[in-house]
């Protein structure tokens, strides 16, 4: 039986990205084929569905490690100029191609304004980056991007910010989806050194990821499909956004690696973590905006569609740019 587990863990890793665009098309055939009353119910799923989910991603994390982050200096001032000046940068540019709504900017913004964390590390491996470097950078990442996102959402959409922004919901969801996942998965870490129950979590949870992430993808997606039919022309339009900004990240993060004199693994890596973003942490927090807002939700999770076929491109093209450009 464990044999059995172990080889279908290693095929869903393998092929997660067709098992995601697979579970993306069943909710959109389920969404369609249902009445909205159906596919609405499914939004009762989400939330402790992505909690298992975002408390699955949050034991990759290496919390009890922070040390290791500041290990490799260079890679380090790298990897947060990139994510927290040059891409906010980037970021406000492309907003300017938006079409006047606040829900759709607001979206954009959530998704592009947080690094990811997680899968990054598999992709950046997969293309032969330092994913070691990734990883002990991830938990200040994560805690960086929590403390400053609130910060660059009113820099760009100013004192309205508080007027679209309920307190109870958002904080309802920071509690239950972000806070309590990410305590637990500490002390899961901080257990597992003593206790085989708390080990043997981490291993189930860690096989668990795709699954989770595909029940996620499917509940959010068809609870969502109405307002992705109402407004499809809208969704469509942020789709060249994300397009152009991994065309851009790729090209400032080679620059980034080149300038930090990094060498080839630790340029990959620091172009993945410029580029992918972390769409699955901020959900919840779309997800919790006014029912005006409810298209934010949708726009965070183009980005994750966009961004699977990105990263398929990303594991040949960023080597490529890395060879040419980062300096050993």
């Amino acid at each position: 039986m464990r044999v059995v587990i172990d080889r279908a863990v290693q095929f869903a890793e393998k092929h997660q990205i067709a098992l995601y665009l697979a579970a993306i098309a069943a909710a959109l055939i389920f969404g369609l084929a249902v009445s909205d009353g159906a596919g609405q119910s499914l939004e009762h799923a989400i939330e402790p569905v992505l909690a298992a989910l975002l408390f699955a991603t949050f034991l990759q994390v290496p919390f009890l490690d922070m040390a290791a982050s500041f290990r490799d200096a260079r890679f380090l001032i790298a990897v947060l100029g990139l994510n927290f000046i040059a891409g906010p940068v980037v970021v406000w540019g492309l907003i300017q191609f938006l079409p006047d709504d606040q829900a759709i900017v607001i979206g954009v913004l959530l998704v592009l304004l947080t690094p990811c964390i997680d899968y990054v590390i598999v992709f950046s491996g997969i293309a032969g980056g330092a994913a070691d470097r990734l990883v002990a950078a991830a938990p200040l990442l994560m805690l960086l991007q929590l403390a400053l996102l609130p910060l660059y959402l009113y820099l760009f959409i100013g004192p309205d910010l508080a007027d679209i922004v309920e307190p109870g919901p958002f904080v309802h969801a920071f509690i239950v989806l972000i806070a309590i996942p990410l305590t637990l998965a500490a002390l899961t870490q901080a257990l597992s050194k003593r206790f085989a129950a708390s080990r043997a979590l981490e291993t189930v949870m860690a096989g668990l990821m795709v699954p989770l992430m595909m029940a996620t993808l499917f509940a959010v997606v068809a609870s969502q499909v109405s307002d992705i039919t109402d407004r499809f022309s809208d969704v469509v339009s942020v789709v060249p956004v994300y397009v152009v900004w991994f065309l851009v990240m790729a090209l400032v993060g080679a620059q980034v690696a080149r300038v930090a004199r990094l060498d080839r693994p630790r340029s990959i890596a620091l172009t993945f973590s410029g580029a992918t973003r972390n769409s699955l942490v901020v959900l919840p927090l779309a997800l919790a905006l006014p029912e005006a807002y409810a298209l934010a939700a949708v726009v965070v999770v183009t980005q994750t569609l966009v961004e699977l076929v990105a990263m398929v491109i990303y594991v040949r093209v960023v080597p490529l740019l890395a060879r040419s450009d980062s300096v050993t």
